[in-house]
């Protein structure tokens, strides 16, 4: 398991990456408001579909499909132009879960932020804290440094018994 500053992040990188993926759908797959004496902004049938004589439009054809191409600066005909709207009911039904999933995400989030060390405790008691675990690291290393010495001794008192030891032929 990782550590909480690194679960926090996964959880903010995922809130984004769900963040960016909701405004894609609601960007893409909005149902088209009609006004009254307005022409319809809805995209209307994609270059593949075939038309009513049951072909579809070349892409490098005639100066028809070419009015239909990208602009220079696009990269892709394909991700840049709209796609079909969705109906009201499944465009409200999947705005709803990907609402329930963000406040979902926020709260791990904001569980994760409950959890840190150093939430709700004064400046003060952080600095005693902090003064103990300096004491504390310092014990330790003097530990530390009195096992490196005898690891050594031993090490020492080995290479001496090996070189003492004869073969026997």
């Amino acid at each position: 398991m990782a550590d909480r500053l690194t679960q926090l992040q996964d959880f903010v990188d995922d809130l984004l990456s769900q963040m960016y993926a909701s405004l894609n759908y609601v960007y893409n797959k909005h149902p088209y408001g009609e006004f009254p004496d307005q022409p319809s902004q809805a995209p209307q049938a994609s270059q593949s579909e075939p038309t009513a004589n049951g072909v579809a439009p070349a892409a490098n054809g005639d100066g028809a499909a070419s009015q239909q191409t990208p602009a220079a600066g696009q990269a892709n005909a394909q991700d840049d132009s709209p796609t079909a709207p969705d109906s009201a009911d499944k465009f409200n039904a999947a705005m709803h879960e990907m609402a329930q999933e963000l406040v979902l995400k926020e709260q791990q989030i904001e569980i994760v932020i409950k959890s840190l060390p150093g939430i709700g405790v004064n400046e003060a008691d952080q600095e005693k804290r902090m003064r103990e675990l300096e004491v504390e690291l310092r014990q330790m290393e003097e530990e530390r440094a009195k096992k490196e010495s005898e690891k050594q001794a031993m090490v020492d008192l080995l290479g001496d018994m090996i070189s003492k030891v004869k073969r026997v032929p």
